[in-house]
């Protein structure tokens, strides 16, 4: 485990400070491991009673009053398991106000009580929905703002999201955070920072420092490759490594290892990984991912800032510009997930596009594809939450059942680029003996009226594709969408086309 306060130094200085503000990350990202060191490292100094507790037991209650009595509860039993002076334990009972106030009136009258600074560390606060949160910030605001009486020191509001978004949760406009807005009492907003590649060296090197078992250079650089330092990633990986494939202690940790960590993490797709896929079919998530899988553009409107800053905040899309799918673990679960159903439709035996070395038969592909779609398009084409990328989604789908596990599916998104490109890695066999990797790139495109022929700029773009990967040679697929189409059967074809590099390019139009 790496050290949690040193990755995030801002915030025992805010709390010491007095501050409100808000803790954020993704899930399963460190935010309570971090909000325990928090608490702990505050007690520690004799100057703070610092208590972290959790509102989930209040998730899911519409009433306020009701809410308060459950977020009290759970304040009583983590300041009694934090083993706080009997001096700093909050009142009992909490208080005799009326249904509505007791939650005010309770941590006023604690932190009266109470000889050290009272410092409240909140997790789970965006559990809270409704006319609950918007309570619950609203009397932090007011203990907040009022020179008057005591109150909580500091409070650290911990959530999956920053604080603007709350106010989308509680039912309000998150463009409109006026003066009297409970919601703008933050001093500021910490995000929990992915590992970079240094720090998952050094979280692996702990369990070699414990075993004696190693990790090469290039299994941990395909880790964070993979993962892009997001903690659950890192630590499920090493740990299917290492408890499920039951990899002896004195077998060092390969990149091969770790590369099929990945494909059996992919299919598995933990709890983690279904959370997250659970969320593609939300209209704020999915005004993204789908632009992103067709290399379109998202209007921008007077919620874009906010449904960017909660696709960021649930860890779906980098913070970069413009914004990608966070990691390659992610873009392929979105891929899988979103052209499940339709794998199922696909009459494809794996073994069939195998060659006797063990690469792909990728001719084979590229004809029995053109053949699926003259059977299939217009009954495909038609899903509801996608159906921009209907046709791109159709096309992951085949790959991935000719491909079922025994290679990877790299897929590249970004708003804005016009384009979809893949690339299939397949392991096999050379002549030799020798461990080799098989890499066949695919672009896909899409006709529409707006957009007019793409395949004068497809070949120019795969042409710059190919030359990053160092390839001769790829696939280009240009879907006609155009209302006024011909009919699958006589628009869809197979030949080749000369990219302005000279490539000799197979071209399949749709």
């Amino acid at each position: 485990m790496l050290p949690p306060l040193p990755r995030l130094p801002q915030a025992l200085r805010f709390a010491q400070e007095g501050a409100y503000f808000v803790l954020h990350a993704p899930r399963q990202t460190g935010k309570t491991t971090t909000l325990a060191a928090l608490a702990g490292a505050l007690n520690a100094t004799g100057e703070y009673a610092a208590v972290r507790f959790s509102c989930e037991r209040a998730s899911l209650l519409d009433d306020p009053a009701d809410a308060e009595a459950r977020i009290l509860d759970a304040i009583r039993i983590e300041a009694e398991n934090a083993e706080l002076a009997p001096e700093c334990l909050p009142p009992t009972p909490w208080s005799d106000a009326s249904r509505g106030n007791r939650l005010f009136h309770g941590l006023r009258t604690w932190a009266e009580q109470c000889p050290r600074k009272l410092v409240l560390l909140i997790d789970e606060i965006d559990s809270l929905k409704g006319p609950v949160l918007v309570s619950a910030l609203r009397l932090l605001r007011d203990g907040y703002t009022s020179a008057n009486i005591r109150f909580p020191h500091s409070v650290v509001l911990c959530g999956m999201r920053n604080v603007r978004d709350y106010k989308a949760a509680s039912g309000g406009d998150p463009t409109r955070l006026g003066t009297s807005s409970p919601f703008n009492i933050s001093a500021g907003s910490l995000r929990i920072d992915d590992f970079s590649m240094s720090e998952i060296a050094e979280l692996y090197g702990q369990h070699t420092d414990l075993t004696g078992q190693k990790f090469s250079d290039e299994a941990v650089e395909r880790a964070y490759h993979a993962s892009q330092g997001q903690p659950w990633l890192v630590n499920a990986l090493a740990r299917d490594i290492i408890e499920m494939m039951e990899v002896p202690a004195d077998e060092e940790i390969t990149d091969e290892l770790m590369d099929r960590a990945v494909e059996r993490l992919i299919a598995q797709r933990a709890t983690h990984l279904d959370s997250l896929a659970a969320r593609l079919h939300e209209p704020r998530v999915s005004r993204f991912i789908q632009p992103m899988i067709t290399g379109g553009g998202v209007a921008g409107d007077a919620t874009y800032d906010d449904d960017l800053s909660y696709v960021r905040d649930l860890g779906l899309v980098t913070r970069a510009s413009p914004p990608l799918i966070s990691n390659p673990i992610y873009q392929e679960v979105i891929g899988r997930v979103l052209s499940h159903s339709v794998q199922h439709q696909i009459d494809a035996e794996p073994k069939a596009f195998l060659l006797p070395d063990g690469r792909l038969d990728v001719p084979k592909i590229q004809r029995d594809f053109v053949a699926f779609w003259k059977a299939n398009a217009e009954i495909l084409d038609t899903d509801r939450t996608y159906h921009e990328a209907a046709c791109h989604l159709v096309f992951q789908a085949f790959l991935q059942r000719v491909v079922n596990g025994g290679g990877l599916i790299d897929r590249e998104y970004a708003l804005g680029r016009r384009r979809l490109d893949l690339m299939i890695h397949k392991p096999y066999l050379a002549d030799d003996g020798r461990r080799a990797l098989q890499q066949s790139a695919f672009e896909l495109k899409v006709r529409s009226e707006v957009t007019g022929d793409q395949i004068a700029d497809g070949l120019e773009q795969l042409d710059g594709y190919l030359d990053r990967l160092g390839l001769d040679t790829g696939t280009l697929v240009v879907f006609d969408r155009r209302r006024n189409a011909p009919p699958v059967t006589e628009r869809t074809s197979i030949g080749t086309a000369e990219s302005p590099s000279g490539r000799v390019i197979t071209l399949i139009r749709a």
